[in-house]
């Protein structure tokens, strides 16, 4: 099985991708956001093109656990991604990742600029669930 994994935002997209064995999370790219057919055309090359099995998207949950508006978003986006690529996509908890992802890039001696951090964020989504479905 191979995942593939989106961290949302409204201006940029962080996917990450695991290893073939689906054990293993790394950062694969960050994109702009132009329209949701763009988006669901770039991510469908990528499906196709690293033999993608399953999509985890990170769903926006308060820090209550409840879902709001955002989360909300993230769900309709995710259920017509499913069916235009006819992919099964996982929704999993994403909080606190972006505060991971700066960590991970101050302890490489890296500045934690914003939009450098979406494909780790998508990474550390990604790990976390692969972690839990083992």
């Amino acid at each position: 099985m191979r995942y593939l994994a989106l961290d949302l935002g409204e201006r940029r997209i962080g996917v990450a991708i695991s290893d073939m064995t689906g054990m293993l999370a790394r950062p694969l790219e960050i994109f702009e956001r132009t329209s949701r057919a763009a988006d669901f055309a770039h991510i469908g090359d990528l499906v196709k093109g690293h033999q993608i099995n399953i999509i985890v998207m990170g769903l926006p949950l308060n820090m209550d656990g409840t879902e709001g508006r955002q989360a909300a978003w993230v769900h309709d986006y995710g259920a017509a991604l499913a069916e235009t690529l006819n992919v099964p996509v996982h929704f999993w908890d994403e909080r606190l990742t972006s505060e991971e992802a700066a960590d991970v890039r101050r302890s490489q001696g890296k500045s934690p600029a914003r939009g450098s951090l979406d494909a780790i964020a998508a990474a550390v989504i990604l790990q976390s669930y692969l972690d839990a479905h083992r």
